[in-house]
């Protein structure tokens, strides 16, 4: 999925000489948990975050607070998922963008990315939920999705949604057949077979999961 015009750049980061006023006055304007920070000649140093800037003292410059700037970022070609992981790390529901170059482009918001997220063919797309179970060094994607198509099934998406020291969980969403028959194979080819849902529902708590998630970091 392409980012680009996911971009925002309304919000210009503050010089570092700013005042700590400037900062907070910001912050009671906007929703952000976060506000990028540059140098004199226009780098990208970091963000201050909401709660640190309250903690400062008003009549200072940013420069005399440098050692609380958080210094993360994404790039202009990271990708969906990895977006995702860096507001979820940081917990921050904006995202600052540099190219290869580390010129600052402007910044993701956290809502546009879950909501792209949400517009995939894996949540929108109707189909089956099959979630199954193998030991961490006996299962492999290509048995997977074999096992799906020699079925007439056709994988929407995969991914590993649990793990430990001995066992995985791999999701798969599932459309144009029954989940029957491909329950029963998975069963012949040793996996245990942990949900497997015809309809949509399984997919509406992801959503719901999802949205729990946007809440938890929207901050």
């Amino acid at each position: 999925m392409k980012l680009s015009g996911l971009i925002i750049n309304d919000i210009k980061p503050l010089n570092k000489k700013s005042k700590v006023r400037d900062l907070q006055l910001l912050f009671n304007q906007l929703t952000f948990s976060h506000i990028p920070i540059n140098d004199d000649d226009k780098t990208y140093l970091g963000c201050f975050s909401e709660t640190d800037a309250h903690c400062f003292e008003g009549h200072k410059t940013l420069s005399d607070y440098q050692h609380s700037i958080e210094t993360f970022f994404v790039r202009d070609n990271t990708l969906l998922l990895d977006v995702l992981e860096a507001f979820a790390i940081n917990s921050a529901n904006i995202m600052p963008i540099l190219n290869a170059q580390n010129d600052y482009l402007g910044y993701y918001e956290l809502n546009d990315i879950i909501n792209l997220f949400g517009e995939s063919p894996f949540f929108a797309e109707a189909g089956g939920v099959l979630v199954v179970e193998k030991g961490i060094n006996d299962y492999s994607f290509s048995e997977i999705s074999q096992i799906v198509e020699s079925n007439g099934g056709k994988l929407l998406g995969a991914f590993v949604s649990k793990m430990n020291s001995d066992l995985v969980q791999v999701t798969m969403k599932i459309v144009n057949t029954g989940l029957n028959e491909i329950i029963q194979t998975f069963r012949r080819y040793s996996y245990n077979i942990i949900s497997g849902h015809e309809e949509d529902g399984y997919i509406e708590s992801l959503k719901e999961r999802s949205d729990y998630l946007k809440k938890y970091l929207n901050i």
